[in-house]
């Protein structure tokens, strides 16, 4: 009687551990099942006071912090006030506060950071000018240790040039030149080619290779074609699992007011082409003070929002204008390669694909949002685009000659 009791209390005992097991690991399974909540969230408490603040403006649903990929940009544009101004908008500080919270691997801007553009400006004017940029955005990254890529815009050096084919703006580019090639101002780049650094010049970021070039004016110098060729071709470009172009002029119109001649690169087509050629995924340009995240044949097309003074409706689009960063993630694995986050600076929403135009019709060929391709389009919509710009520029934007 004494060992079947002994029976009985062994096999219930055992069965009770194996029904304690399964609930403990059905525990630990439910909590480890993925959720479509923000991930990398980083502790807020971590922040500065200054980003707290910023982070609980965002409303009760605090910011968005997106699914991090194998590489994250935060990409800003067109900082600059008034010509020879020292001050920020608001809107810039908030950009740069906010950094810590997004954890970036880079910070990557496509121009204008600085007012300058008016021969009037003295030399200690400009001087005062970069002083404060490196006060408002290059020291914070330096301390951060973020490297900083980035493009001359207009205001920062302008390329222009006079009819004796001398710099109109010549101290503001020596200016600028000066400035970046100082040691203390380093932009934390792995360099691949700095001989004409700030203006045309490469590098290199996680595996992405980067190509910067002096997009201040609407044209590439024919003597620099070559230079950009053979950097595309180069090892150090086709073995990166990525290749970026940073520009300050796009090469199709988003703006109002910019859709025209001047405003956007000279034979923007002919570039396309060579950028496809060497398999550029994307083109992040600014100049036009309106964020649309587009693409036109296969090359992508971030054309950068402002953070400073003066943001532009899209053309043909009566969605009020407004101030933007962007986030965007690289997952090398992912077949569209990368995701943007763009925000409103003064909201701090995300501004949705679907809240921008299908397409865009600039004066040099249709420009369709990132999600959409041209067979997507309605036939009323591609009559419309017809109707303004002609078969060629609309219909044929897919087509690629090599």
């Amino acid at each position: 009687m004494g060992f079947r009791r002994f029976c009985l209390f062994a096999i219930l005992g055992f069965a009770l551990s194996v029904f304690c097991f399964a609930c403990t690991n059905l525990n630990q399974e439910t909590t480890q099942t993925p959720t479509t909540e923000q991930t990398d969230k980083p502790q807020i408490s971590a922040l500065s006071p200054q980003t707290q603040e910023i982070v609980k403006s965002a409303g009760t649903d605090g910011l968005f912090n997106p699914p991090r990929g194998d590489v994250r940009l935060v990409v800003i544009s067109d900082l600059n006030g008034a010509y020879g101004s020292t001050d920020y908008d608001l809107e810039v500080d908030k950009g740069i506060n906010l950094l810590p919270f997004w954890q970036p691997d880079m910070v990557v801007s496509s121009g204008d950071v600085v007012a300058g553009q008016k021969t009037s400006l003295t030399e200690s004017q400009i001087k005062a000018m970069w002083a404060a940029f490196d006060e408002h955005v290059a020291a914070p990254l330096r301390e951060a240790n973020l490297p900083y890529g980035f493009t001359m815009g207009n205001h920062d050096a302008s390329g222009a040039k006079g009819v004796g084919g001398n710099f109109l703006f010549q101290q503001e580019r020596d200016l600028a030149s000066q400035y970046w090639n100082d040691p203390k101002n380093d932009p934390g780049v792995e360099f691949i080619d700095r001989n004409e650094f700030p203006f045309f010049y490469t590098f290199k970021h996680k595996d992405i290779f980067f190509m910067a070039w002096d997009g201040s004016t609407h044209k590439i110098p024919p003597e620099k074609l070559p230079w950009v060729e053979k950097a595309l071709a180069s090892p150090e470009a086709q073995q990166a699992k990525m290749r970026i172009l940073i520009s300050h002029l796009p090469l199709y119109a988003v703006g109002t007011g910019r859709n025209q001649p001047g405003d956007v690169m000279e034979n923007a087509d002919e570039l396309r082409v060579m950028l496809e050629k060497y398999n550029v995924h994307t083109y992040i340009s600014g100049h036009h003070h309106a964020y649309y995240s587009g693409h036109r044949g296969k090359l992508q097309l971030l054309n950068m929002g402002i953070m400073g003074s003066g943001p532009r409706p899209l053309i043909g689009s009566k969605i009020p204008p407004t101030k933007a960063i962007t986030v965007v993630d690289i997952n090398f694995d992912s077949p569209e390669l990368t995701t943007y986050n763009t925000y409103d600076m003064k909201t701090l929403k995300l501004i949705e694909y679907k809240q921008l135009p299908r397409f865009l019709t600039s004066h040099n060929g249709i420009v369709l949002r990132r999600d959409v391709e041209y067979e997507d389009l309605t036939a009323e919509e591609k009559a419309a685009c017809v109707d303004k710009l002609g078969e060629k520029l609309c219909a044929n934007q897919l087509t690629v000659n090599s």
